[in-house]
C-alpha cells in the first residue's frame, strides 16, 4: 500500500475525529455563557444550574478538544512535510496567530473561569467565560484562513516555485474564508442546539419514569419534587424543560444559518472549483437540474454509466448562479480542461517519488462526493425538523413518557455532528487531486496549485505509516471511550454531577461558599467550581 494513501486515510481519521469537538465547544461554550449572563441578569437559580451543568459538559469536551487536536500540528511535519514546505510562508501567520493569540486567550481566560468562582467579581468572571468563547471563535476563524486558502489561494506570489504572501489583507479576508466561517460557526450552534435538546429529553423522561412530573387530564404536566433523589426539586424541572427549549430554538436558527451561508458558499465553489460541485451531483454532462437520486457506479469516477433517475430542473442551476436557466458545466466538460491546464501525467519530478508519470484523475470520489453533500443536508434537516417537533411534543411543559421517543432524542443528538462531519469530508475529499487547489478566478495567479501526490514527506514508508495509522487511531480510540464515559457519567448524575451541594444526603467538605453543604472535595472535575 502506497505511503501516500496512508498518510491521507491517517490525516482523514484524526481531522474528523477532532472536528466533532470542534463545533461542541465553540456552540456549547456560547450557549453556557448566555445561561450565566441570564442569571446575572435574573438572578433565578435555575440558570446558575444550567451554567453549572452544560459548564461541565463543555469542559470536558473542550480538554479532549485540546487533546486530539495537539496531534494536527506533528501531522504536518512527520507525514506532509513537502505541503508544510510549500503552504509555510502562507500558513505561518494565521496558525501562529491562531496558537499564540486566540488559543492563549482561551486557555488562560478559561483558567480564570474555571478557579474564579466566588473568588472573582462576578462581572469579571462572567467577562473571563466571554472572553474565552471569543478566543475559540477567533481561533476557528484563523484556521478557517489557513484551510481556505487551500481551497482559494490568494494574496500570494510564485516566487523559487513556492508561494509567498505579498498582501496579508487579501489572505484573511478571503471571501471563501469568511463565508466558511459563517457557515461553521452556524454549524456549531447546531451541534449545541442538538446536543442540549436530546440531554434535556433524557433528563424530563426521567423525571417522568421516577414519578416526579405528572400530567393532569389535559395533559400539561404538574411538577413535584422527590424526597429522596437529590436535586430533582421544582426548580430542576425548569432546568431542563428550558434547556430543551433553548436547545429547539438555536438548533432551528442554525440550520437556518447553515442553509444560508452554505447557498453563498455553493456558488463560490462552482465559481472556485468547478469539478468538485459537479462530482457532489454526479453531474456527467452540462445541466440546470439537481440530483435527487442518480444510478450508476459513482465510486468509480466514470461517468458512463450514471444516470439521474430523480431531479429537481433548475436547481443546479440556482445553487450555482442565482438563476434557473445558465448551464452548469458537468463532469465531462471540465476534465478537458483541467487536462489541458494541468496536464494528464505526473510529471517526472523526484518529488513524486513511485507516483512519477503516473495519470491524473481530476474526478474526485464521486460516492464521497455526492452522498457527502446530501448527508450534510440530509442531517441538518432532520435535525432542525426534530427541534420543531419536540417544541410541539413539550408546549404542555413535559415530554411523554415514551421511551422509544427518548431514544431518538439522544440518537438525535449526533445527526448535527453528521452533518458537519459530512460537509467537512466533502469540502476535503472534493479538492482531489489537489491539496491546493487551483481557482480559474484567482485574476492571473491560477498557477498555484499542489498535487496531494506531491504533498507526502518523501522520507516517511508505508510501514512507518501504518504504524503511526494504527498508533494514532489507537490512542484516539482510548480518548473516545474516556469522554463518552465521562459525559455519560455527569449526564446521568444530572445537576448534582455539577454541583454536589445540591445533595444534602451526603457529607461535604465546606469551602466557605454560600451552599448549605459546602463544595465536595471528591471530583476532580469539580476544581474550585
Amino acid at each position: 500500500m502506497d505511503a501516500l494513501d496512508i498518510a491521507r486515510w491517517q490525516f482523514g481519521i484524526v481531522t474528523v475525529y477532532h472536528f466533532l469537538m470542534v463545533p461542541l465547544t465553540i456552540g456549547l461554550g456560547t450557549l453556557v455563557a448566555i445561561l450565566q449572563t441570564r442569571w446575572h441578569q435574573t438572578g433565578k437559580e435555575e440558570y446558575l444550574r444550567m451554567t453549572k451543568f452544560w459548564g461541565k459538559l463543555f469542559l470536558i469536551n473542550f480538554i479532549m478538544g485540546v487533546a486530539t487536536g495537539i496531534v494536527q500540528e506533528f501531522q504536518f511535519g512527520m507525514a506532509w512535510s513537502e505541503y508544510s514546505r510549500f503552504v509555510g510562508d502562507v500558513f505561518g501567520a494565521p496558525l501562529a496567530m491562531e496558537a499564540l493569540l486566540a488559543f492563549f486567550v482561551e486557555s488562560t481566560f478559561l483558567g480564570l473561569w474555571i478557579f474564579g468562582w466566588k473568588k472573582l467579581p462576578a462581572k469579571v468572571h462572567l467577562a473571563c467565560l466571554w472572553i474565552a468563547v471569543a478566543g475559540s471563535i477567533v481561533s476557528a476563524y484563523f484556521i478557517l484562513v489557513a484551510n481556505s486558502w487551500m481551497q482559494h489561494p490568494v494574496g500570494v506570489e510564485m516566487i523559487n516555485g513556492r508561494p509567498q504572501m505579498v498582501d496579508a489583507w487579501a489572505v484573511f479576508t478571503n471571501n471563501t474564508a469568511i463565508v466558511a466561517f459563517f457557515h461553521t460557526i452556524t454549524g456549531a450552534l447546531a451541534v449545541a442546539g442538538g446536543f442540549l435538546l436530546g440531554i434535556a429529553w433524557y433528563q424530563l423522561w426521567r423525571r417522568r419514569k421516577d414519578g416526579i412530573d405528572t400530567v393532569d387530564a389535559t395533559g400539561k404536566v404538574i411538577v413535584g419534587e422527590s424526597a429522596t433523589i437529590p436535586g430533582r426539586d421544582k426548580k430542576d424541572h425548569a432546568v431542563w424543560i428550558k434547556s430543551l427549549r433553548i436547545g429547539a430554538v438555536v438548533a432551528m436558527i442554525a440550520f437556518a444559518g447553515t442553509t444560508i451561508s452554505g447557498d453563498v458558499q455553493a456558488k463560490l465553489m462552482f465559481e472556485q472549483q468547478p469539478m468538485k460541485m459537479a462530482a457532489a451531483e454526479a453531474a456527467c454532462h452540462d445541466g440546470t437540474g439537481f440530483s435527487i437520486l442518480s444510478i450508476g457506479d459513482v465510486g468509480s469516477r466514470d461517468c458512463s454509466d450514471v444516470v439521474a433517475v430523480m431531479e429537481i430542473p433548475g436547481l443546479l442551476s440556482f445553487l450555482a448562479s442565482g438563476d434557473f436557466t445558465t448551464e452548469v458545466r458537468g463532469v465531462n466538460t471540465l476534465v478537458p480542461e483541467y487536462q489541458e491546464r494541468f496536464g494528464t501525467h505526473l510529471s517526472d519530478d523526484p518529488m513524486y517519488g513511485s507516483r512519477a508519470g503516473q495519470e491524473i484523475n481530476y474526478v474526485p470520489i464521486m460516492a464521497v462526493t455526492y452522498w457527502g453533500f446530501r448527508m450534510m443536508i440530509g442531517f441538518g434537516g432532520l435535525a432542525a425538523m426534530a427541534a420543531g417537533v419536540a417544541l410541539w411534543l413539550t408546549r404542555k411543559g413535559t415530554v411523554p413518557r415514551s421511551k422509544g421517543l427518548m431514544r431518538l432524542a439522544l440518537i438525535g443528538i449526533l445527526a448535527p455532528f453528521g452533518a458537519n462531519a459530512a460537509g467537512w469530508i466533502f469540502t476535503e475529499m472534493g479538492r482531489q487531486p489537489f491539496v491546493v487547489a487551483p481557482n480559474p478566478a484567482m485574476s492571473g495567479i491560477d498557477q498555484v496549485f499542489m498535487f496531494t501526490a506531491s504533498a507526502v514527506s518523501p522520507g516517511v514508508s508505508a510501514g512507518e505509516m501504518i504504524f503511526s495509522l494504527v498508533a494514532l487511531t489507537s490512542v484516539y480510540a482510548v480518548l473516545l471511550v474516556v469522554e463518552v464515559k465521562l459525559l455519560t457519567k455527569y449526564v446521568r448524575g444530572g445537576v448534582v454531577s455539577a454541583m454536589p451541594e445540591l445533595d444534602q444526603t451526603q457529607p461535604r467538605k465546606d469551602d466557605g461558599g454560600t451552599s448549605p453543604g459546602g463544595e465536595g472535595d471528591d471530583d476532580v472535575l469539580a476544581f474550585a467550581y
